[in-house]
């Protein structure tokens, strides 16, 4: 057996195939997958001198080639990964023609895609299992992409991708073939592929990043001092965090300001520990563990207030925020930090936390930011650590009031995923506010909708001709939302039976229904102006200046004239070429999300022309109603950016 560390243009050039054999499994990666290495190759693309990415292993096995002449491998392990890359040099290649770059096209199609001077089956560098040989060599040949097929679907997921930037094809392929490196084990001849197969795939458990980490350390300490170092420091460490371990590692390297991958977490910690330093570094890893565990599991926190405010950081999922708050764990238990300080930054991060989830602010990026601000804390700010960390963050994606006043009334707060603990947050944290002498538990409540997710008869008589269109705008919004225990019991009753729970309700967020003897889109809008106004002084804003409410732009009696989407500007006239421009472009560029909207929105958007008033029909073939108010119009175009998750920055309405 031989493996060595390579770039994949090396296993790539050459007269030679891959072959998938028939044990393996047919192409299966999906968006998640997708997504992930995307992601690293936007990475490394933006990165001005990028540093090698691992991507794993490729496991193969010669085998004879007739007629000779092509050196064949049965690609054992790394199929997945391996068949997603030449889906992206395909692309690639197909991009480079569509601009003229034919050097660039034939340079990837000869060197990566294909033997350009062999025949038939030997043609292809890759050759996948018969179920998924037709969609690929389709795709290798330049045919349209089309079809159920994994493999198409990947190519069009990548070509959507593709459209949003304005990256040199030259810079991609380099990227992927120059600094993407795989661990190359290439079998010996006697060696049995089924087998091999099987160990690769058993159901032990495989090595972690944390286990190679160990091993690494302990081949650096000397052997008379190896127990007693593993039962004073790492032990511990792996008892404590167990599965969390490779990834607190990975957190605890960040602090100095290094961007580092899940799957680099080894690769860096073997360039910053030696022989001559690895006892001192484990204590150092060993002392930040405790840090670690108390972020995981707060109630390891003595300090109560401290504690909280973990519990609430937690709850948002703060996990990108750890490198810094490690620091700051540090300097705390040094004494260079008093606690009333150190509450103000957990009360500062979730603040900053906050406006950003409101505003969609995409959280791609926080990865990035907390590093690099944990650096100039410790450089720059080191002398007042509380408004150094105001002072950057406010310069990094921090919404100012009017965007964060304007989203809190027209957001979609009820929705999948961690949406609804995030709004339950927020909803608890109003009733707080009240200032209660006695200790609440929100517990036992859940998310009540004031009005109903499914509507009774009486409910669509009280709110009138245009209950479809209040239902699916408002549903959602905050003004709409408070917390019950009674939540099964209320269910979709009419609203003066529900009043009447409110009433009687120990909480003070329902005592504000108790004046209010209807409920419909005029009530639900002022409740969600109150509580924004609520929230911007719960929230509010950290930096030296923000702009006033006031400034706010209303959209009722204005003539749109442009509108930019994703940095792309379109010349409108009207809130219904807003519409349709803003659904055609989500179509074109989410068509998952489009799908999630047109189900969340069957008034507005459906395959049936007659169901409408007045329609447009968009370029996938759906209908949109257009006899809307502008101000309609506007809160469905916030609902659905907010779907697709675009931000207010990706979309901007330009009026007269």
């Amino acid at each position: 057996m031989q493996a060595k560390e390579t770039k994949l243009q090396d296993i790539l050039e050459g007269t030679k195939q891959y072959v998938i054999p028939l044990f393996q499994r047919t192409y299966s990666w999906t968006k998640q997958e997708w997504e992930i290495l995307w992601a690293d190759l936007m990475e490394l693309c933006e990165t001005e001198n990028p540093r090698t990415h691992f991507i794993g292993s490729i496991v193969s096995m010669p085998t004879i080639s007739v007629p000779e002449g092509v050196a064949k491998f049965l690609l054992i392990d790394g199929q997945q990964r391996l068949t997603t890359i030449f889906i992206l040099l395909t692309l690639i290649r197909n991009k480079a023609r569509e601009s003229q770059r034919q050097d660039l096209a034939e340079e990837i199609n000869n060197t990566l895609l294909v033997n350009p001077y062999k025949k038939d089956g030997d043609y292809f560098k890759l050759m996948p299992t018969q179920y998924d040989r037709e969609a690929y060599t389709n795709l290798v040949y330049g045919k349209s992409c089309e079809g159920e097929s994994q493999i198409t679907q990947a190519y069009t997921f990548f070509e959507k991708k593709l459209k949003q930037l304005s990256i040199e094809h030259d810079r991609l392929k380099k990227i992927l073939t120059s600094y993407f490196s795989v661990v190359s084990i290439v079998l010996d001849t006697d060696d049995n592929p089924y087998l091999v197969f099987e160990s690769l795939n058993a159901k032990g458990r495989p090595l972690t990043q944390a286990d190679l980490i160990r091993n690494y350390f302990f081949m650096r300490i000397h052997i008379n001092s190896q127990d007693e170092v593993y039962t004073r420091y790492w032990q511990p460490m792996q008892t404590a965090l167990k599965e969390s371990l490779t990834e607190y590692i990975r957190h605890f390297l960040m602090r100095d300001g290094n961007i580092i991958k899940q799957n680099d977490v080894y690769y860096s910690l073997k360039e910053k520990v030696s022989s001559n330093n690895a006892i001192d570094y484990l204590k150092e890893l060993n002392k930040y563990s405790v840090y670690y565990e108390k972020l995981l599991n707060p109630e390891n926190e003595h300090q109560p207030e401290l504690q909280k405010y973990l519990w609430r950081l937690n709850r948002i999922e703060v996990t990108t925020a750890y490198p810094l708050l490690l620091s700051i764990y540090g300097i705390y238990d040094e004494k260079r930090l008093c606690k009333d300080d150190f509450l103000e930054i957990l009360q500062t991060l979730e603040n900053y936390l906050i406006r950003r989830f409101v505003c969609k602010v995409p959280s791609n990026q926080l990865n990035k930011i907390f590093p690099t601000v944990c650096v100039l804390l410790s450089t720059t700010y080191q002398n007042n650590i509380v408004k150094g960390l105001k002072e950057l963050l406010q310069s990094r994606g921090y919404p100012k009031d009017i965007e964060f006043f304007n989203r809190f009334k027209e957001a979609k707060f009820y929705g999948a995923g961690d949406r609804q603990l995030k709004t339950k947050l927020i909803l608890e944290t109003f009733e707080e506010s009240f200032a209660h002498k006695e200790v609440l538990s929100f517990d036992c409540l859940t998310i009540e909708h004031v009005m109903p997710q499914t509507l009774s008869e009486w409910w669509k008589t009280h709110l009138g001709e245009n209950w479809e269109e209040t239902h699916e705008l408002y549903l959602h919004t905050i003004g709409n939302l408070t917390l019950t225990g009674y939540n099964s019991e209320l269910s979709n009753d009419d609203y003066p039976t529900k009043q009447l729970k409110y009433i009687d309700s120990h909480l003070e967020l329902n005592k504000y229904f108790t004046t209010h003897l209807s409920w419909s889109s005029s009530e639900i809008e002022l409740r969600s102006e109150e509580l924004a106004n609520s929230a911007l002084k719960i929230w509010s804003y950290f930096g030296e200046k923000s702009s006033t409410i006031s400034d706010t732009k209303q959209v009722t009696g204005k003539t749109p004239v442009s509108l930019i989407i994703l940095g792309q500007q379109f010349d409108v006239s009207s809130w219904r070429d807003v519409l349709e421009l803003t659904f055609n472009t989500i179509a074109d560029l989410e068509s998952d999300k489009f799908l999630i909207i047109a189900q969340s929105y069957p008034y507005y958007l459906g395959l049936d022309k007659n169901k409408f008033r007045a329609v447009r029909q968009l370029q996938n073939g759906y209908f949109i109603e257009v006899n809307l108010s502008a101000q309609s119009i506007q809160k469905i175009c916030s609902q659905a950016i907010d779907t697709a998750d675009l931000t207010t920055n990706d979309w901007i309405v330009n009026v007269k």
